[in-house]
This record gives structure tokens, sequence and C-alpha cells, in this order.
């Protein structure tokens, strides 16, 4: 397999994985051109490489600015922006958990705080069943959120000397 086909594989398959990161297909097509480019990328570059429109290229590069997966910098002399990712995958595995905690868990847990403080008839069943499974969903994302943050901090090392502590 040559470079290009390569590099063509690598960028769709990272597409459709990043519907599973909870980012659209093009963004993570984005990402991926970026991650497998030695240097930083104009809009220009981007929109050749990937067929897309300037909108929504610009489109994307902003939200991957916002998910904190990829940089702008300039270079003196030029008026073009340029754009480059992070190709440490801990750091990108990192900054992926970080986002989709905060979009996703965070908003689910305090959801789940709040309904633990539901009121009702302590002798109802439909009431035991609903406080017995709201407290129960929320210990587990309470604990998945734990486990998060423990990743978050944690350095690459020892978060994976760690996990195969768990299963040994």
């Amino acid at each position: 397999m040559e470079l290009a086909e390569g590099k063509l594989k690598f960028i769709e398959a990272w597409g459709k994985l990043g519907s599973e990161w909870g980012i659209n297909r093009t963004m993570a097509q984005v990402h991926a051109l970026l991650l497998v480019s030695a240097d930083a990328l104009t809009t220009e570059d981007i929109m050749s490489e990937l067929n897309i429109s300037r909108g929504n290229a610009n489109m994307n590069l902003r939200d991957l600015i916002g998910w904190g997966l990829i940089e702008k910098q300039h270079k003196p002399g030029e008026r073009k922006e340029y754009f480059f990712a992070d190709k440490n995958t801990w750091n990108i595995a990192r900054q992926v958990a970080k986002e989709r905690k905060k979009r996703e868990l965070d908003p689910i847990i305090k959801l789940l705080n709040e309904l633990s403080e539901a009121k009702g008839d302590d002798k109802s069943r439909d009431f035991k069943t609903f406080k017995t499974t709201v407290k129960d969903i929320n210990k587990l994302a309470k604990n998945v959120n734990k486990t998060l943050e423990t990743m978050l901090k944690a350095e690459e090392s020892w978060f994976w000397s760690s996990i195969f502590k768990i299963f040994k």
C-alpha cells in the first residue's frame, strides 16, 4: 500500500471512529488529516485534501479547537492560519475523555442528583422502584466519573499499569 492510499484509509477509518466519540465524521476526518500530516496545514490545504467547503472546514476546525484537539498557529510574514494536531495518543485520549465527561457525564450526574431528591409515597412500589433505579444509576455514574478523573490526572504508564493489575 502506498502512503497516499494509507492516509486515505486512515482518514476514513478515523472519521467512522469519530462518531463513537460523539463528534461528526468530517470533524474526525479533519483531525485525522492533521494527525498524519508532518506539517501544519492551512484551511485551503484541508479543503483540498478532504474535498470539503470552506464553511465546513472552518466550522470543523473551530470545533476541534474547542475540543482541545488541535491548535492554530501563525507563521511570521504570512497571513494564513495554520492548524496542527497533538500527535500524542495519550493526550488525545485524555482530551476526548475530558470533553465527553463535560458534555455527557457531568449533566447526567447533575440530573440524577436532582432525581434522587424526588418525593413520593415510600409505600408505593413505583416510587421505590424509581428511587432504587435512580440511586443505582447515580452510583454507577459517580464511579465512572471517579475513574475518568483518575485517568485525566494520571500519567500514561501509571494508568496502564493500574488497569493491567485489575485484570491479573
